[in-house]
């Protein structure tokens, strides 16, 4: 701010006269506002005042009073604390200043007093009104946009408008160089041919006027419009027949013809300067750029390493096209991985990216130079965000693309076909610089790796103690390169990593800070790296999401390499350093050469270890086999037992047949007998034992039928429960005469099952008559039902307990056979056989646990 002796006179005079509190002159340059002087306002309260005037809708009421010409007033916020509650502003006719003086309340008198005073000022030599065409052969000349924001303020001072802008064309292009009223517009690119309006302007060379209702409103390029907008003119500066630019205008009232001819006018006597303008900010970028390469001589090429060479070029290039936005790719001797140099906030980054999968690979292959005018309308990703133009360029030496060169803009058609043949130069002479300097570090740092390597051998050649082999390797590593932490991580014998040698500055350190172990950590670092087996180079752990820091110990950069041999993984060499960026390729080289060496000192002496792993591998082979020969056994068992009941129910069928009419022959007479037989008679009791022989023969026949037949089946979808609770209220007075205490456990969730309700009565009669025979002199008898899932399907479960005799290992092989009976109880033998068809015919199995004196368990599964 530059203040004026006899101006802040004038300020403190009318501040006394006005009765106001403080006033101040400021003034709109290149889209914000500056004190130009001040009275009666202290630094903290300016700098308040100034950022409530940088507020959108404060800054587009004032520049309503400026190009109006009208004095105005409004309230402050109390947070504001300026020691009023309103300001006024008076502007100064002709220019781009207003006066804004604070005061409660402005008599009539003190309002004509501050009008006068602004009056006075822009008639002042040293505020003199912008000339109608602005002095361009003064410093101006060579500052674009400081000459087209005067430009723009000529426009303002002679037609009345709510907002403007004028936009310099840039190939297909027009980029909005200066705005009045309209903070978003500067900045912004506008292609020609997208749209209408200026496809019109540029081919016919002539103004469009836009009202609302037209067809075009809503094709307008850009503009911050305030309702009540009723009219947009958009003129264009012309050179010959060429368009090098457009002014816009817009506001509520319509312009007449006289209006118009004035806009046009002023148009054409600007064209010419505008044209000198850009024809010199040209001239200067080319003449800057043609300096580069003479700094390019002067510094990058006494550059001693690639980080020196990047940071130099990254400078000389920055101030050449005005932009950050730079990159350089460098591609490793293997063509794995590139070294990344970028610059971010104004320092140079450098980062070690694997290729495979890398934006810049493509171009890498195709090794061509590209220039890309617009990302959005070539539909390409660049490499820094919101770049929209870009220049990418090969790094060749002797033929082969070495690298790229990446240089970008926050703007559109930011680069010439001069600004491409420029970097061809520089990167032809950076190519060979940088493969020298490469080399160079290369040869050295192959070197130290060898000698490392040498040594490593002689001390751990022949070796079995893997601790002392891991050992002597990081102290080693730890000697030659410098390291901070170098670490040896093998798997022990549960598979699972350990520090097996440690060395380095930081070693102790970061013992103390594992005591707790963790340094594998599965999302981190080494955790990647013993995973996938592939190699990590670090340059900046702050800008690595991978790396997890150690307890007391954060490292810079770091280096992980794993131990392979073959496709397995037998450990990892993890070296640290507290800097970043202090690892190179060469060093990644080393570390997986050492790598190799050192898998195959430990691969000998795990070969050991390996042949007791097989032979516990043949062991639990030789289990699983033998217990998958006992399950094909059961099953060939449950084959057997299926074609004997099969064989059975045929000879049961005709033996039946055989016996019944001879059965019920001699039933019939015995009882036909019976009845003329006298009570008394001495043959009566023998007659009376062949009835009841003959009528137990006709049980069993009817046994045998049952079990030979199917008979009638009803299935349907059933509550097992149901059965239970039916069998349960037919057999208590049994149970309880048998002096059996009974239990029933029930569970109400389970599902209904696809079965004959009468057969799975006779299944469960029969499991209960065969439990009762167990416990002739009384027990517990345990009736269950639940619901399970054994292997992919759900099963209804029933069981009957009982803690009766038990069965013998050698009888529950043959409890289901048909006859198959101890006589204790005078069974048939086939109660247990007519319910193992029914269960399997339902498709489900039936199982038996027992022990001699423990009791017995039936457990019967139904398929749900």
């Amino acid at each position: 701010m530059q203040n004026d002796t006899g101006l802040e006179t004038q300020l403190k005079d009318a501040i006394q006269l006005s009765h106001a509190v403080w006033a101040v002159l400021v003034e709109r340059v290149s889209g914000a506002w500056v004190l130009r002087a001040v009275s009666k306002l202290n630094k903290a309260s300016q700098n308040k005042l100034m950022e409530h005037l940088s507020k959108v809708a404060v800054d587009a009421w004032l520049c309503g009073s400026l190009s109006g010409g009208n004095a105005r007033s409004a309230n402050l916020p109390k947070e504001l604390n300026l020691g009023v509650g309103r300001f006024y502003a008076f502007p100064l006719a002709g220019t781009s200043r207003t006066l804004l003086v604070g005061a409660d309340q402005l008599s009539a008198d003190g309002q004509r007093l501050w009008k006068l005073t602004a009056s006075l000022l822009a008639g002042r030599n040293g505020f003199e009104a912008q000339p109608f065409v602005p002095d361009l052969q003064s410093g101006t000349a060579f500052n674009l946009p400081l000459a087209i924001e005067k430009i723009l303020g000529a426009f303002v001072q002679t037609i009345q408008c709510q907002g403007a802008w004028i936009a310099i064309r840039k190939g297909d292009s027009l980029d909005i160089l200066a705005e009045w009223n309209d903070a978003t517009a500067r900045g912004k690119s506008l292609q020609i041919d997208a749209n209408p309006i200026l496809r019109r302007v540029n081919r016919g060379l002539a103004h469009v006027v836009v009202s609302p209702g037209q067809p075009n409103w809503d094709n307008l390029p850009h503009g911050a419009f305030k309702p009540g907008t009723n009219f947009w003119a958009c003129v264009p500066f012309v050179i010959g027949q060429r368009l090098i630019g457009v002014v816009t205008v817009w506001r509520q009232a319509e312009m007449n013809a006289g209006e118009l001819g004035q806009l046009n006018e002023l148009a054409a006597r600007m064209a010419p300067s505008i044209e000198v303008v850009v024809t010199f900010s040209e001239m200067t970028a080319h003449l800057r750029r043609l300096g580069l390469l003479n700094d390019f001589v002067l510094t990058v090429s006494s550059a001693q390493n690639l980080d020196q060479i990047a940071k130099r070029m990254f400078g000389l290039l920055s101030r050449s096209f005005n932009t950050e936005l730079i990159a350089l790719f460098l591609r490793s001797s293997d063509g794995r991985v590139a070294r990344d140099y970028r610059l971010i906030e104004g320092k140079l980054h450098v980062a070690s990216v694997a290729l495979e999968g890398h934006a810049i690979q493509p171009f890498l292959r195709e090794g061509r130079l590209r220039r890309v005018g617009d990302s959005t309308s070539d539909a390409l990703t660049l490499f820094h965000k919101d770049a929209r133009s870009s220049l990418i360029v090969p790094l060749r030496y002797r033929g082969a693309v070495i690298g790229m060169l990446v240089v970008e803009s926050l703007l559109t058609e930011a680069f010439s076909q001069y600004d491409e043949h420029l970097m061809v130069v520089i990167t032809s002479h950076l190519a060979g610089l940088i493969e020298y300097t490469r080399l160079r570090e290369e040869a050295e740092g192959r070197a130290r790796g060898l000698s490392l390597i040498h040594e490593v051998v002689q001390q751990v050649i022949g070796s079995t103690n893997k601790r002392e082999v891991a050992q002597i390797t990081a102290d080693l590593l730890a000697q030659y390169f410098k390291y901070d932490l170098a670490m040896i991580l093998l798997l022990d014998d549960e598979q699972k990593f350990s520090i097996q040698g440690i060395g380095g500055s930081q070693a102790e350190q970061v013992k103390r800070g594992l005591a707790g172990g963790g340094l594998i950590q599965p999302e981190g670092i080494t955790g990647y790296v013993s995973q996938s087996g592939q190699s990590m180079l670090v340059n900046d752990t702050a800008q690595e999401k991978l790396y997890k820091p150690i307890k007391s110990w954060a490292a810079g950069s770091e280096i992980c390499v794993a131990l392979k041999e073959g496709e397995s993984i037998l450990g990892i060499i993890d070296v640290e350093n507290r800097e970043p960026n202090a690892f190179t390729h060469n060093d990644l080289i080393a570390m997986e050469s050492l790598a190799g060496i050192l898998a195959s000192v430990i691969s000998s002496s795990n070969q050991y270890q390996k042949l007791q792993d097989l032979v516990r591998q043949l062991r639990a082979t030789e289990v699983e086999l033998n217990a998958r020969m006992e399950a094909q056994r059961s099953a060939e068992n449950r084959l057997i037992q299926a074609a004997k009941l099969a064989a059975v129910g045929e000879m049961a069928a005709g033996v039946a047949h055989e016996l019944n009419n001879p059965l019920t022959t001699v039933t019939g007479f015995s009882e036909l007998v019976l009845e003329d037989f006298p009570s008394g008679s001495e043959h009566r009791e023998e007659l009376e034992m062949v009835l009841k022989e003959a009528r137990r023969a006709s049980d069993v026949v009817r046994r045998l039928l049952d079990f030979s037949r199917q008979g009638e089946q009803v299935r349907a979808r059933a509550n097992l429960n149901d059965v239970v609770k039916d069998i349960v209220a037919l057999t208590r007075h049994l149970i309880h005469t048998n002096d059996v205490h009974l239990r029933v456990l029930i569970d109400d969730t389970l599902p209904w099952v696809f079965m004959d309700h009468n057969q799975m009565k006779q299944v469960l009669l029969n499991l209960i008559h065969n439990a009762l025979q167990a416990m002739p002199s009384g027990g517990e008898l345990t009736l269950k039902t639940a619901a399970l899932q054994r292997g992919e399907r759900d099963w209804a479960l029933m069981s009957v307990k009982d803690s009766g005799i038990g069965i013998s290992p050698a009888d529950q092989d043959r409890i289901f056979e048909p006859f198959f009976t101890k006589g204790e109880h005078g069974g048939t033998g086939l109660g247990l056989s007519v319910t193992y068809g029914i269960v399997t015919d339902h498709g489900g199995t039936i199982e038996v646990t027992s022990e001699r004196n423990n009791g017995s368990t039936f457990t019967v599964y139904l398929p749900i």
